[in-house]
């Protein structure tokens, strides 16, 4: 990828096929405004300084370690040293274990993307794995050392090259058992469902993440635009926040049902399918009408 340098550098290997494949950042956070700590009274920035939690003194950095607290405010030692010996030797290759139908894994477990692009030579290789996969429909489950810990990494087609998606190890993932654990059981149907299924097909279209725009970023924007040519900062637009409601009015609102009909609003799906019913039987009955008159009598003996 032109103009973008490559995070890490390696092989990918399935069955005895390996290629060299170069790892770009799919998705970064530096285009973000940052700002800088300052001291209000001269103007300057502001450094970080590590302070000791009970002598209050400055602790430069060789002096500082790595600690694992046992209890209460009581810590063992680790060295720097010995953090670096915890860390695996990478032999730079993400060797594939197994490929899986794509939706087996559940997007709760990804990480973070990158760009899968093949580097200089096995172009061609490269191009079988992807076009194998997208054929078959599967993703390829492989391990490395990236970033200083052995990752599982879910490697997909995407375009012309592959995405590679770190994923979160079992124990980070919390269960939403306990997320939903107090969600009462509650069953949805008759014209409360059929008014919810009309409302989601009139607002039914594509994802284009272009259409998305950052509100705190572009705000941010403003603000610091404001202070530089020395205007007054733009002001806050108030939210409107809705009034509590009747869910079954506010789904007929939305469906564009009025509230103030006297006739009672009948079950959309329901009265649809009913009138494409009526309309199969009536022509039905006029194709059997139009038979019965051409067809020529019989004469009694």
């Amino acid at each position: 990828m032109a103009g973008q340098r490559a995070q890490w550098k390696g092989f990918v290997k399935f069955g005895e096929v390996s290629f060299g494949v170069a790892l770009y950042t799919a998705a970064s956070t530096s285009d973000r405004l940052t700002f800088n700590t300052i001291n209000k009274a001269t103007g300057n920035r502001v450094n970080r300084v590590f302070i000791d939690s009970e002598t209050e003194e400055p602790v430069p950095k060789e002096a500082q370690a790595k600690g694992f607290e046992i209890e209460n405010g009581q810590y063992i030692m680790i060295d720097p040293e010995e953090v670096a010996a915890t860390i695996p030797e990478s032999n730079k290759t993400l060797e594939v274990d197994a490929f899986i139908p794509c939706a087996d894994v559940d997007d709760v477990y990804f990480d973070k993307p990158y760009y899968l692009a093949p580097d200089r030579m096995g172009s061609d290789a490269f191009a079988a794995l992807r076009d194998g996969m997208r054929k078959s429909k599967v993703a390829a489950i492989a391990r490395t050392v990236l970033f200083r810990r052995v990752r599982t990494v879910l490697i997909r087609a995407h375009g012309k090259g592959l995405i590679a998606t770190t994923l979160n190890y079992d124990y980070e993932v919390r269960s939403s058992k306990k997320a939903f654990e107090d969600m009462p059981k509650i069953k949805i149907e008759g014209e409360m469902l059929d008014l919810a299924k009309h409302i989601i097909s009139t607002k039914k279209g594509e994802f284009d993440p272009a259409a998305f725009d950052d509100r705190y970023e572009n705000a941010l924007e403003e603000l610091v635009k404001a202070k530089i040519e020395g205007k007054a900062p733009p002001k806050r637009k108030r939210v409107e926040v809705s009034k509590p409601s009747d869910l079954l009015a506010a789904l007929r609102e939305s469906a564009g049902i009025s509230a103030k009909s006297d006739d009672k609003p009948k079950r959309i799906a329901a009265n649809a399918n009913k009138g494409a019913g009526r309309q199969r039987a009536a022509r039905g009955a006029a194709t059997k009408t139009a038979s019965s008159k051409a067809a020529p009598q019989r004469k009694s003996a």
